[in-house]
């Protein structure tokens, strides 16, 4: 954990830098999982798409703070959390004003500190057990500002054949990131995502990215499955459309995994 985090608190940027590769769903479900066993969890919608907020229930017109007053108005971000229709789970939803951020902050001072400060004064008055931001998929100064919060990122990988060819571009923005703005961020893990094990490329991809990455991967593979990817068009999470879907089922044993993860503190440094 970083020295900055309240005791127990992690946060951790669910980031990819393509799309569709099951990271807001990642996000969505990964954050309900681990408030079903009781970890107090915040989730930050960065994407100026704001999947993850409606794919919570929450409409556009029911978002009086976003994540976007945080960024360029500097509001408590105390002020902009909701509750969710999860128990344990709040969220903090996002704007479509997030994509002109990029403009709006270009020469604001320490415009890649929005995220962290915001978090940090957060920390001091919480019991929140995790922060899960959702990012963008592209490597901007939204990305910038959650991998400067962060304790850790975790990496939504889809089984597809450009998958290591993408990831290896993020890589290199974590060593940039690590070398000038936050030191102290680490890997926690890689997630397969969208696994047919009746797929010979899905069993190649996941044999080479454990073979290049190791301990870095997940046990748990995310399944394609229609559950999850119908809960989003009803607001819900997977875990709360259908908890007894293999779907449901492989998020819950992926927040197992995440924190005895943590509790071993695998996955510290690539």
């Amino acid at each position: 954990m970083s020295e900055d985090s309240a005791a127990g608190l992690r946060v951790l940027a669910v980031v990819n830098q393509k799309g569709g590769v099951g990271k807001t769903t990642t996000t969505i479900n990964l954050a309900t999982a681990l408030a079903a066993i009781g970890q107090k969890t915040l989730i930050l919608d960065i994407d100026p798409q704001g999947n993850a907020s409606t794919g919570l229930g929450v409409a556009p017109a029911q978002r009086n703070k976003t994540t976007y007053d945080v960024l360029i108005k500097e509001e408590n971000l105390s002020e902009a959390i909701m509750t969710t229709i999860v128990p344990n789970l709040s969220l903090v939803p996002a704007h479509y004003d997030l994509a002109g951020v990029e403009l709006e902050l270009a020469s604001a001072p320490r415009r890649s500190y929005r995220i962290k400060l915001a978090v940090e004064e957060l920390s001091k008055h919480t019991d929140l057990n995790y922060i899960l931001i959702d990012c963008p998929p592209s490597l901007n100064v939204l990305t910038v500002n959650a991998l400067t919060a962060a304790d850790a990122l975790l990496v939504p990988l889809q089984c597809e054949f450009f998958a290591l060819e993408g990831l290896s571009q993020l890589l290199r923005t974590v060593d940039l990131v690590r070398s000038s703005l936050n030191p102290k961020l680490s890997i926690q893990g890689i997630v397969l995502t969208m696994y047919d094990g009746r797929n010979n490329l899905a069993r190649q991809v996941s044999s080479d990215v454990r073979k290049h990455f190791g301990d870095l991967v997940y046990q748990t593979m995310i399944p394609r499955n229609v559950r999850i990817s119908e809960a989003p068009g009803f607001g819900k999470p997977a875990l709360i459309y259908d908890h007894s879907c293999v779907g449901s089922k492989a998020y819950m044993r992926l927040a197992s995994e995440l924190i005895r993860r943590e509790q071993i503190e695998i996955g510290v440094s690539v």
